[in-house]
């Protein structure tokens, strides 16, 4: 499938993208309002929740910010490079699950985003008053999958 009709597509049929997808597909987090999908050959992920998908939004938006002097980018205005996205997602709700569920600070999965998104609000009142210096430590702490090496033809 050409990339342009995919997109075409993809976007025609998920009307509302999550945007832990990356996180998700690594399967490395688990959501209650993510909902999975197949289209050709690859694997989407929508939300169930406006109003969980704009807690997320929310979230995610707070910790590119918050993250973007650890990572060395001199913005964050939307998604980010693959790796650093990746770094930031799965770090960043590790370091959030860490606050949460202390007994979990150890895990390297995560368990229903939008559950440790929500216990987050209830605990600091609102995602403003996270503490994101330690939530930035986890981000900055995390290592994705590492590049395999290339195969050389004979």
């Amino acid at each position: 499938m050409e990339e342009k009709a995919y997109k075409d597509t993809y976007h025609s049929i998920n009307e509302r993208r999550c945007v832990f997808e990356k996180t998700i597909n690594s399967r490395r987090c688990t959501c209650k309002q993510s909902q999975r999908f197949h289209l050709a050959d690859r694997e989407g992920i929508a939300c169930k929740s406006a109003a969980a998908n704009a807690l997320c939004i929310e979230f995610l938006n707070s910790m590119r910010r918050n993250s973007r002097f650890a990572l060395h980018l001199t913005s964050a205005d939307g998604p980010l490079p693959h790796a650093k996205e990746i770094k930031v997602q799965t770090g960043g709700l590790l370091g959030l699950q860490g606050l949460i569920k202390p007994e979990r600070a150890a895990d390297t999965n995560i368990e229903n985003a939008i559950g440790l998104i929500d216990a987050a609000i209830e605990k600091y009142g609102r995602l403003e008053n996270l503490p994101y210096d330690i939530i930035v430590q986890a981000i900055v702490k995390f290592e994705g999958r590492r590049k395999r090496p290339r195969q050389d033809d004979p």
